[in-house]
């Protein structure tokens, strides 16, 4: 069968820009290996209608919804190479099948490289954090730290003042300026720059002078690069932004190869449910519209 279009990655922006498709009854693959980004967290925020909602459940009733189209088809596996051309695609999966598609959305998401602290991995989505839009409010106005990873998160520890008192935990990730330090001073941040030893608790930073901080929550700036190589592996430019790599897209969502498309956080900064979904949502309704004028 030669599916309208395949979607590789079955999270929240697979799901939504699914879902623009089988409406306009277009015949659409969905293919997913099971690893939403934000699996490691018990709750989602910010995003409208399912606030404090545990992200499995969101993921499972809008998997649900789409499921109900005729048109759908779900297969769990990972996909590991994609080939041809537009209209002429073929997707070939780690469990050795091969699927055909006129078009191809790529929403794979993206992997986070965390600073190599001990204990940070573990807390990854349970107390410490990304996002503030997404995490800042449940931390009550408490302690906050910030565990730098390069200039940008001087950026990271001002907005964060707006939720708690914060401390920029500088780690020897970059050198503070008189400007930088300034700034944060009179936004009421603490700059503390001995190095971390690692964490414990819930978020207690034990420091290299044997002094332990404990927070309410923490959030760091993660690294973010697109989840496979498929994109890369296909042809897809990528592009460097002040988070990471990203899949490169135009204004219709298109990649730099013809009938891909790529849609969510590995295509588009910043990142969060409500924003990878929408985005999503308009990629759909631009793939759709190119099978309509191709």
């Amino acid at each position: 069968m030669n599916h309208d279009v395949i979607i590789i990655g079955g999270s929240y922006a697979g799901l939504a820009a699914a879902l623009q498709l089988v409406r306009a009854r277009k015949s659409v693959l969905i293919i997913d290996a099971g690893q939403r980004r934000n699996r490691f967290a018990s709750h989602s925020h910010g995003f409208l209608g399912q606030d404090g909602v545990e992200p499995a459940v969101i993921a499972r009733t809008a998997r649900d919804e789409v499921e109900a189209y005729p048109t759908a088809t779900f297969v769990e596996d990972m996909a590991v190479a994609i080939s041809g051309e537009k209209d002429q695609f073929s997707v070939l999966t780690k469990a050795g099948e091969n699927y055909r598609g006129r078009r191809i959305l790529l929403a794979t998401g993206v992997a986070d490289e965390l600073p190599p602290i001990d204990g940070l991995a573990e807390r990854w989505g349970q107390s410490v954090f990304h996002c503030p839009y997404c995490h800042g409010y449940e931390l009550n106005e408490g302690q906050i730290g910030v565990i730098a990873t390069g200039e940008m998160s001087t950026h990271q520890a001002e907005l964060l003042t707006e939720w708690g008192q914060v401390t920029l935990l500088v780690n020897g990730a970059f050198a503070l300026d008189a400007t930088a330090r300034r700034s944060l001073e009179d936004m009421g941040a603490v700059i503390e720059e001995t190095p971390i030893d690692k964490i414990t608790g819930v978020a207690d930073v034990h420091l290299t002078d044997g002094r332990v901080l404990s927070f309410a929550g923490m959030f760091t700036a993660s690294r973010c690069s697109p989840s496979t190589p498929l994109a890369e592996d296909a042809g897809c430019a990528l592009e460097e932004t002040m988070m990471g790599i990203q899949i490169q897209t135009n204004e219709t969502k298109e990649t730099s190869v013809t009938g891909i498309f790529a849609c969510g956080d590995t295509a588009r900064i910043p990142h969060s449910v409500s924003l990878a979904v929408g985005d999503a949502a308009m990629a759909g309704v631009m793939v759709h519209r190119s099978l309509v004028w191709p």
